[in-house]
């Protein structure tokens, strides 16, 4: 798990570098130029001013509806990553008893065990490496998508309900929501995992972090944040709501055991 984490920080980290975030201050309009801009972060950016126009001129509203078709497009994705992740779970007991079985850590003992989980692995017909590939995909489309809000000066022109869409919310009543949101829909995504050391790191450090940032950016991210965690509670429910209600009763007998 651990060298899964290290794999999916550095991805995010080469997709950023590799996204042009060089460039994040810079508006985005029709002359910018680079294949990032033209074809990821533009095309975006028209999409949210089109749907502006339809929408009254609302920005704020434009962001939540082009949130909410960005999230579906990419649901397929979604939903593939996270039925890779729970057939590793499922997994995991058989995979610490091979750790147990082969816990020298002499060469031999652990290549035999690197062959005993592979093997395990193809028993099954689980790909390790199938959740991350969904995750390269999407990344850069979210990522676009986030630099076309930033971008957009347009929409820093607006408000919306009691922020300007182009400020960091006054009260901080997006950011705490945002973090919440992140905080749940992290938990959710956990279930069945809470023995983990580096899942429950993440489950605090992501957060965290999402709050902080969300109390200086922009007030329109943190609502595309708000909105797409919302989207996702919702996604996770529906595709482990049977590991959340085992890990619910769990806890409950646990808690009448004692």
């Amino acid at each position: 798990m651990k060298k899964r984490i290290l794999l999916i920080v550095g991805l995010l980290l080469v997709v950023s570098l590799l996204t042009g975030c060089t460039e994040y201050n810079q508006p985005i309009t029709p002359d910018s130029k680079g294949f990032w801009n033209e074809y990821i972060v533009y095309p975006l950016s028209l999409l949210i001013i089109k749907v502006a126009e339809l929408l009254g001129g609302s920005f704020g509203f434009s962001i939540i509806v082009v949130t909410l078709i960005i999230r579906f497009a990419i649901l397929p994705l979604m939903i593939k990553q996270t039925k890779s992740s729970k057939a590793m779970q499922a997994l995991q007991p058989e995979m610490q008893k091979l750790k147990e079985k082969y816990s020298s850590k002499d060469q031999k003992t652990q290549q035999k065990l690197q062959q005993e989980t592979m093997a395990l692995f193809q028993q099954h017909g689980v790909n390790p490496l199938a959740g991350c590939f969904p995750l390269i995909v999407q990344m850069p489309i979210l990522i676009g998508f986030y630099h076309a809000i930033s971008r957009t000066r347009e929409i820093a022109e607006h408000n919306f309900m009691w922020f300007d869409l182009g400020s960091p919310d006054p009260f901080y009543i997006l950011p705490v929501v945002a973090g919440i949101t992140t905080f749940i829909q992290q938990k959710m995504m956990m279930a069945g995992q809470e023995g983990n050391p580096q899942m429950a790191m993440m489950l605090w450090l992501m957060p965290i972090m999402i709050v902080v940032f969300a109390i200086n950016f922009p007030a329109a991210l943190s609502l595309y944040w708000v909105v797409g965690n919302l989207f996702m509670i919702g996604q996770t429910y529906f595709i482990k709501g049977p590991d959340l209600k085992k890990a619910k009763a769990a806890g409950n007998a646990g808690g009448a055991k004692k």
